[in-house]
């Protein structure tokens, strides 16, 4: 995904990184696993690194560590395109459907923004395991932007 900025206030990785960083650590207690991999206008790409406590009994990553990923990965999705307006973004809905079992490995989050009006933003995630190209989750996100605009 390429990184670019037709908007005037769209953030780059490391922008949003460090306007995470200022306004949403808590993201990151316990340690971090979610990493920025790419981001561009209505897109991002973030991974999340394996980790024991993200494992269900079985050895599959849970169903609450896939439904973070997903929701983080929509809200940097935001952000890269909205800029720090997008760090007031809210979760409003999150609709996710676990296609397959995932192997206890790094996964990876693919988002579209697939609406972006003045209140709310619509966000679709497809999730992957490491090294596979099969989708494991799929999911809808809606994000209501209160200072938006």
């Amino acid at each position: 995904m390429p990184m670019h900025g037709s908007m005037t206030d769209s953030l780059d990785i490391a922008g949003i990184e460090a306007l995470i960083e200022e306004r949403f650590p808590q993201i990151h207690s316990g340690g971090r696993v979610f990493s920025i991999e790419a981001v561009g206008e209505r897109s991002a790409c973030v991974r999340m690194h394996h980790h024991e406590r993200m494992l269900r009994p079985g050895g599959t990553v849970s169903g609450v560590a896939m439904f973070s990923l997903a929701d983080f990965s929509v809200y940097v999705a935001i952000i890269a395109t909205l800029g720090e307006a997008g760090i007031a973004a809210v979760t409003t809905n999150l609709n996710i459907n676990f296609l397959s079992k995932p192997e206890a490995r790094d996964m990876t989050a693919s988002v579209s923004l697939i609406r972006l009006g003045r209140r709310l933003a619509v966000g679709e995630a497809r999730l992957y395991s490491e090294g596979q190209s099969d989708l494991v989750a799929h999911a809808i996100a809606t994000y209501a932007l209160p200072m938006h605009r």
